[in-house]
């Protein structure tokens, strides 16, 4: 049985979807406040969708919503056509659309190698040795290789995100979701994310990013998503969305980040 079919187990699977994402409708609601309403958009695959906004517009919310550890209250959510409230394997689904989380999320009692290594022997069931070669290969890509017995909080900011951006890969996900990657680096080493970043992108990997670093978003974008008060205002290229927005909340809030 492949990956596949231990993830995708819902009845009436089609696998015909041109899109790897299809967000439909989808709201979500924390008690009485509202944080999304009727969000819609797809996802095709080698696409970087930079999702931009003031703190508190529900792009983070969204995200969580797509790998599912927030569920939403109305609408659905469709990975290559399937509905993912209908997956029975969340931790094999979430190899396959991985995150890489603000706050890094290492284990701390575990050094840097076995922090890469154990979701791929726990939910992939590679062998040690596999689990191994494959996590040097992703540590080496993100310049982490020197530091595979290093524990978490020997390290750096920059380098912990660096770490995690490696445990993500290491999985092999088809889609990487990225949570606001750089807001809590110190300013001297986000660029050092963001390098990573631009060559994963360049490589062609399918990248949804929630970021302030609006010259990333400008740059690597294949689309920007701008939300406010929860709702997607605008989604446009780049260079629309920068250069000439369509809509006054777009281009307040670019006035005041630019």
């Amino acid at each position: 049985m492949s990956n596949q079919d231990n993830y995708i187990q819902a009845d009436n699977a089609t696998n015909e979807s041109p899109y790897i994402i299809k967000v439909e409708h989808v709201g979500k609601v924390f008690g009485t406040n509202t944080v999304l309403t009727d969000i819609n958009f797809n996802v095709k695959s080698g696409e970087v969708i930079c999702i931009i906004g003031s703190s508190g517009s529900g792009k983070s919310t969204l995200l969580r919503c797509v790998n599912k550890f927030e569920t939403a209250t109305s609408g659905a959510i469709y990975y290559h056509g399937e509905d993912i409230n209908k997956i029975k394997n969340f931790p094999l689904f979430r190899t396959k659309v991985g995150m890489v989380f603000q706050s890094f999320n290492l284990f701390n009692n575990m050094d840097v190698l076995k922090n890469c290594t154990i979701g791929q022997t726990k939910v992939l069931h590679r062998k040690k040795e596999e689990a191994k070669a494959n996590a040097i290969k992703y540590l080496d890509l993100v310049g982490m290789s020197a530091y595979v017995n290093a524990r978490p909080n020997q390290l750096s900011g920059g380098q912990k995100q660096r770490v995690a951006i490696a445990r993500a890969l290491a999985m092999e996900p088809e889609v990487l979701l990225f949570d606001e990657p750089t807001s809590a680096l110190d300013p001297e080493m986000v660029g050092e994310v963001l390098d990573i970043m631009r060559n994963l992108a360049k490589s062609g990997l399918t990248m949804l990013v929630v970021t302030h670093e609006m010259g990333f978003a400008r740059d690597v974008a294949s689309r920007v998503l701008f939300m406010d008060k929860g709702v997607i205002v605008e989604d446009d290229t780049p260079e629309n969305i920068f250069t000439n927005p369509k809509e006054d909340r777009t281009k307040e809030f670019l006035k005041r980040v630019l």
